[in-house]
């Protein structure tokens, strides 16, 4: 009997999860594609001049066992909990276990984030503002919107207007491109599920009793955690170690190989075409299953066989944020640590700052040194990342990689972060459907769902396979999932889309 193969589109986290399961656990063949280049989706790590850069800033850290044993499987702990230490600088294939600090920097000040209404985040926001943020809770408390028909609706429900007017509105909008009154509040169900203020006072009350102190952090909201795990040289070096192990263990993992059409019969994807890495020559390719990561929007658009006309219409107008990284290598940074944390050179201690300033367009700010050291060629320098969140085309997208530098440093400049001479070089990195949008058709994605579930051999998993905001914890378990169903033979696709959607599995940010 031949032997069976699994067609996976992708060489992400969903991907090559799938591609790693299907060799653990049973006798089908993985054969994986990648449109580009690079491996790990937007968990690649980027190298410049000896610098890496981490697209977005990836957490190794899941409520799940299964994520958190198989991430150690892949590679050892720098510090297990019973055994010895291994030393970084002599063990290249180590997870480090970091301290996480994000802030928010907001009227030129730090501010805790997640909001935490502690003594220094009241001074920063003045008697005024903090009486109207405390009357304003209250009356969310007592008189909540009772039908939350956005996502407006649900942060005004548990954070109350004022300080959703403060800290969520304008961040938001920033992001997305569009106002939270536009957004399905799905996303904050699937991102900020569990999390309030009484959440995060808890949080801080707990922490000065020094509970939970393990990594896994069970009792801890997510968005609360303070240790994770990192791959020494960024989430990269985990995709790249699993398609190595996905290659040397009989898969295949082809790069630059893009899915352009698939062809169905019978309720069965019963083929597929790709260009070659030359993008010239088609290559058509049959499989017993498909595992799909390529956007959902793509994916449809692609089918060559009837489709459905409102699901094709609803996949024509879905939405994606696209992103923009500019890295930076200063001789140091203007903003200077008045933590009680200890950092090398003086550095602020956050891994990352959310930039809530409305008179600037970057949103988040990276400090790369304090991911892992082992990400900067030289320790003596900062090496950060400005992150902007655009859509593809538009006037930053667009933006020559000179004049976008100049930009940028302008605006951090602007508020007080850096001194324009400080700068020594400097990288553009653009990465489209980097977030699927919660709005544009999205609230008829159910159209799409009810055709592509009814295809038997095709399993859609990861953030874009299924148009979710899923972390890659998340990702990697609709590819378990998937893998799951295949072995039992089981045409349903509940399970992957339970994934991120039940109390268990929620990412809090």
């Amino acid at each position: 009997m031949a032997q069976k193969t699994a067609i996976i589109i992708g060489a992400g986290p969903a991907g090559l999860t799938a591609a790693y399961e299907l060799l653990k656990r049973t006798d089908i063949k993985p054969i994986v594609l990648e449109a580009t280049q690079d491996i790990g989706g937007i968990s690649q790590t980027i190298v410049y001049k000896g610098n890496r850069i981490d697209i977005g800033g990836h957490r190794f850290f899941s409520k799940s066992d299964v994520v958190m044993d198989w991430w150690q499987k892949i590679m050892p702990l720098a510090e297990p909990p019973d055994g010895p230490k291994l030393d970084p600088a002599k063990t290249d294939l180590l997870l480090l276990v970091r301290h996480r600090l994000s802030r928010i920097y907001f009227l030129r000040k730090f501010f805790k984030y997640p909001i935490n209404l502690d003594m220094e985040s009241c001074r920063n926001l003045g008697l005024v503002r903090l009486v109207k943020i405390g009357f304003s809770y209250i009356r969310a408390l007592i008189s909540p919107i009772k039908t939350e028909k956005s996502l407006e609706d649900f942060l005004i429900n548990r954070f109350g207007r004022e300080l959703y007017n403060t800290f969520f509105r304008d961040y938001t909008a920033k992001v997305w491109g569009a106002p939270c009154s536009q957004i399905n509040p799905e996303w904050g169900g699937q991102r900020i599920k569990g999390l309030s203020i009484s959440k995060a006072i808890g949080h801080a009350l707990k922490k000065m009793l020094k509970r939970d102190q393990s990594i896994s952090q069970k009792s801890t909201e997510t968005s609360l955690i303070e240790r994770f795990l990192y791959p020494k040289f960024g989430p990269g070096q985990m995709w790249e170690e699993v398609a190595r192990l996905v290659r040397e263990q009989g898969g295949e993992v082809r790069m630059r190989q893009k899915v352009t059409s698939l062809k169905l019969e019978n309720n069965r994807v019963v083929s597929l075409v790709a260009q070659d890495a030359a993008g010239k020559q088609l290559i058509t390719l049959t499989g017993d299953y498909v595992i799909s990561t390529m956007p959902v929007r793509d994916l449809i658009a692609g089918i060559n066989s009837p489709v459905p006309d409102d699901a094709r219409a609803v996949a024509q107008g879905l939405i994606y944020r696209d992103f923009m990284t500019a890295g930076f290598l200063l001789n140091k940074l203007k903003i200077k640590n008045q933590t009680d944390i200890p950092t090398a050179h003086d550095l602020v201690p956050d891994n990352w700052i959310y930039i809530q300033e409305s008179d600037v367009k970057i949103g988040r700010l990276q400090i790369f040194n304090n991911w892992s050291p082992y990400l900067v060629a030289d320790p003596q320098k900062a090496w950060i990342g400005l992150e902007y969140f655009c859509n593809e085309g538009d006037e930053l997208w667009r933006m020559p990689d000179g004049d976008f530098i100049q930009f940028a440093a302008g605006e951090l400049e602007k508020i007080g972060i850096i001194d324009r001479a400080d700068l020594l070089d400097s990288v553009v990195i653009r990465k489209p459907k980097t977030y699927p949008a919660y709005f544009g058709t999205y609230d008829q994605f159910d159209k799409i769902r009810l055709f592509t579930d009814r295809i038997e051999n095709l399993f859609l998993i990861g953030r874009n396979g299924m148009h979710r905001y899923n972390n890659q914890d998340h990702s990697m378990l609709t590819a378990i999932a998937a893998v799951d169903n295949i072995i039992a033979g089981k045409t349903t696709k509940d399970n992957l889309w339970q994934v991120n959607a039940e109390d268990s599995y929620h990412e809090s940010k």
